[in-house]
């Protein structure tokens, strides 16, 4: 026997070992206070930094492109929490009654009703997000965050277009500045021919005879009742007679679109820029472009964060006596001066002279290291005035 966790749910499975089959019971939904990691008597302002902590932590587009899926249903785990104790009446009948309170007195979707969000996120704009973060978040899940089950497309089954990544590498100097490319992405268009339905122009589409049109098939499993998404529509709920010549029912065509990307000052390595809607194309609605950044070797500068370093060379009377040098820049060289007895590998500042901050919070500065060159090969004036130095040095 061993527990299994999905989401808010815990399961109690075991082999039967007569007829040879896993059987699974449900077992009790994970404690909020558990889910959001705060103690039964936190206060409400506890409740809300902890959740605003999580969200921001778990929020889909925060996270690596493989992550997005488990990310997003932890979102929703938590919010679902959050939902439930940020409310006192709520709160007060999970108390006493645990889940079986809340699922007997609310429907699934009833549960975030009410629930104060934007009080939490106030200034959701440093954070890079935008407006109807939450009804954006959750019609992907499947739900109305305001309003109930989400709204489903024609098919049943609400479907969003898949979203697609592409690596794109620049310079140092156009991270510096910033830079605009044409990239090259395959992606499946809507067919413009009978505009995504899949049906030969003049048809449509029929309700699917297997589904009755609700996209999900219901397969009886001992104690359980497991959903599925019906085999024969895919779960749109709907199927072709007629397919379309030009899509062969598909309602979508691959192509290679180029699109223009503007990359923002500042960006590093690692970098990920989302391009909404630039994705493939959904029954419901397009999904996004991920663009993820590479930024190339520099054989002047190495970067550090914000900070860049180079190296320089200066002569040894120069070293000893001070003066003017000439040190390059990302945005072209400039003067530095030197002052006298300089040790090799002092290092100086050239303030804000590095790269921008990605949000807006500055420059960064050029650190320069410089390195005294020792001559190998000496005039013979040189050598004696090297040797008058040592013997005024008090040198053998």
């Amino acid at each position: 026997m061993f527990q299994l966790g999905i989401g808010t749910w815990k399961f109690i499975c075991h082999w039967d070992l007569e007829f040879g089959y896993l059987n699974i019971m449900a077992a009790a939904k994970r404690d909020y206070y558990e889910v959001l990691g705060v103690q039964k008597s936190a206060s409400l302002d506890e409740i809300k930094k902890k959740y605003r902590e999580l969200a921001l932590k778990f929020h889909p587009d925060r996270v690596p492109h493989e992550q997005k899926k488990e990310a997003e249903e932890k979102f929703k785990d938590i919010s679902e929490a959050y939902a439930v104790l940020s409310d006192s009446n709520k709160r007060a009948l999970y108390d006493q009654y645990g889940h079986s309170g809340i699922d007997q007195k609310y429907a699934q979707e009833d549960i975030f009703k009410g629930a104060d969000f934007n009080s939490v996120f106030q200034d959701l704009g440093d954070y890079g997000f935008g407006g109807g973060l939450f009804d954006e978040i959750f019609s992907d899940l499947g739900y109305n965050f305001f309003g109930g089950r989400g709204s489903r497309d024609s098919g049943g089954a609400r479907r969003r277009g898949r979203d697609l990544q592409i690596s794109v590498s620049i310079t140092l100097e156009e991270a510096a500045f910033g830079t605009e490319k044409t990239i090259t992405v395959p992606r499946y268009e809507t067919c413009p021919v009978c505009s995504g339905t899949g049906a030969k122009p003049g048809t449509r589409r029929i309700t699917c005879p297997q589904c009755k049109g609700s996209g999900r098939t219901v397969v009886s499993k001992g104690y359980f009742q497991l959903a599925q998404t019906c085999s024969r529509c895919a779960g749109e709920g709907s199927v072709v007679q007629s397919p379309c010549s030009e899509c062969q029912g598909q309602g979508r065509l691959k192509v290679a679109r180029k699109i223009k990307v503007k990359i923002p000052a500042g960006v590093d390595t690692g970098s990920n820029l989302r391009v909404r809607g630039e994705g493939e194309a959904g029954a419901s609605s397009k999904g996004d472009l991920y663009v993820i950044i590479e930024v190339l070797p520099n054989s002047l500068f190495q970067r550090h964060d914000n900070n860049i370093s180079t190296e320089v060379a200066i002569s040894l009377s120069k070293a000893v006596l001070g003066g003017d040098i000439i040190v390059p820049t990302l945005s072209g060289n400039v003067d530095m001066k030197i002052p006298s007895g300089t040790q090799g590998d002092t290092i100086f500042r050239l303030r804000g002279k590095g790269m921008p901050d990605l949000h807006g919070r500055g420059m960064g500065d050029e650190l320069v290291r410089v390195s005294v060159e020792i001559p190998k090969r000496l005039t013979l004036e040189q050598r004696k005035l090297m040797e008058e130095f040592a013997r005024i040095s008090g040198e053998r």
